[in-house]
């Protein structure tokens, strides 16, 4: 029921939007956008703005419906009701979802294959464009933006930072209390050190992030590697969250820890960090998440959300607002951006996760069965 009501509350919003703000003269697409505020302010603000510009016949209107996969699940619910209606064309004609609303919609079909018809595929080289939490989705979605974990350390106190799981074992024993995260609540980024722990331990990834199948008997296979971890979390110190983390690192309480690569720079940007902390993305690597693009299949609109997004994916877009202003990685390849950013903005992105890092070590986060299982695992096996 609750999920009604905000579904009822969004599509209200979105007509009073229709009917009050809208110019009459305009074509009006809609766009519906998962994720935090910023989001919104994203498209609203500025991406929808100076595509008008450009096409003065076209008005993008964008609602949010939400943060984290709640809002996704919303747009999902708007398509599916839409599915179910048997109009001609449906209301939505772009949406901006998280990983886990792909497998919803190519379940039931509700997504129009488009990317071979826009001249932005060819910068696009992530496999999160192809395969999304074990789903094809070569065709029907192109990546936003990329975020990515990663271990960020102190040089002052790190000379020569582990660049493999095991030697951060090594390390963090013998510098006990230095390396801090928040375990598995309080923040992704400590739920993403414990997944890319399970990866190495198992040399499974292909498994549990792509291909399957779930199996309890691979559940309870983790028992030693989550066994382990506990051994490794007696010399780690816990910290509040993703935030918790950096500002550990700051006050230099530790020298290592998991963190977002955009929150990191963004606490550089601000200020809130010691300038000379680096980032590294230890074999076999870390996982991240893309935002994706996708169109629903009866938009009224097709070749207008083409361009649309055609246009946010464009080098030059992509490196102003998503890697200059919002510090996320770029949807595309981050090789294109080179004289689309300033050198010392492609420096500070890329100095340290390369884009040919984020190809090799850039890793899936675990299939839904599987990630509820980690996360079930980590509380069972891991004593505080």
């Amino acid at each position: 029921m609750k999920k009604l009501v905000l579904l009822a509350l969004v599509m209200f919003v979105w007509t009073g939007i229709l009917l009050t703000g809208a110019n009459s003269e305009a074509e009006n697409i809609i766009l519906m956008t998962a994720g935090d505020s910023n989001m919104l302010a994203f498209q609203q603000n500025l991406l929808a703005p100076q595509f008008t510009e450009k096409n003065p016949d076209i008005r993008v209107i964008p609602v949010h419906t939400g943060p984290g996969n709640a809002g996704s699940q919303l747009i999902y619910e708007k398509l599916h009701a839409e599915s179910q209606s048997n109009k001609d064309t449906w209301d939505v004609d772009i949406a901006i979802v998280h990983q886990i609303f792909m497998k919803w919609a190519m379940d039931e079909d509700l997504l129009l294959p488009f990317t071979n018809d826009i001249a932005t595929q060819q910068y696009v080289t992530s496999p999160f464009a192809k395969n999304s939490l074990g789903v094809n989705i070569e065709g029907y979605a192109i990546p936003m933006f990329h975020s990515q974990t990663a271990i960020a350390y102190n040089p002052e106190y790190v000379k020569d930072p582990p660049k493999t799981f095991e030697e951060l074992v090594a390390w963090v024993k013998n510098n006990p209390g230095k390396f801090g995260y928040n375990g598995v609540k309080g923040g992704a980024s400590g739920v993403s050190f414990v997944v890319g722990w399970v990866y190495w331990k198992t040399g499974r990834y292909e498994k549990l992030a792509i291909t399957g199948p779930i199996e309890q008997s691979e559940i309870d296979s983790w028992e030693g590697a989550f066994k382990d971890l506990e051994d490794f979390n007696q010399y780690v110190t816990y910290t509040a969250g993703n935030v918790g983390t950096l500002d550990a690192l700051n006050r230099g309480e530790i020298w290592m820890g998991p963190v977002w690569v955009d929150m990191f720079f963004t606490f550089m940007k601000e200020g809130k960090m010691n300038p000379a902390t680096r980032m590294i993305l230890p074999e076999p690597g870390m996982p991240g998440q893309p935002m994706y693009y996708v169109i629903p299949k009866k938009t009224a609109h097709p070749d207008i959300a083409k361009k649309y997004i055609e246009f946010a994916t464009t080098p030059e877009v992509q490196g102003k607002e998503i890697v200059e202003r919002f510090n996320w990685y770029p949807g595309i390849d981050g090789s294109y951006l080179e004289g689309m950013v300033s050198d010392e903005v492609y420096k500070r992105i890329y100095s340290d996760v390369t884009p040919e890092d984020l190809q090799k070590k850039g890793l899936a986060f675990p299939l839904a069965d599987y990630h509820t299982a980690i996360l079930e695992s980590y509380e069972k096996w891991v004593k505080k």
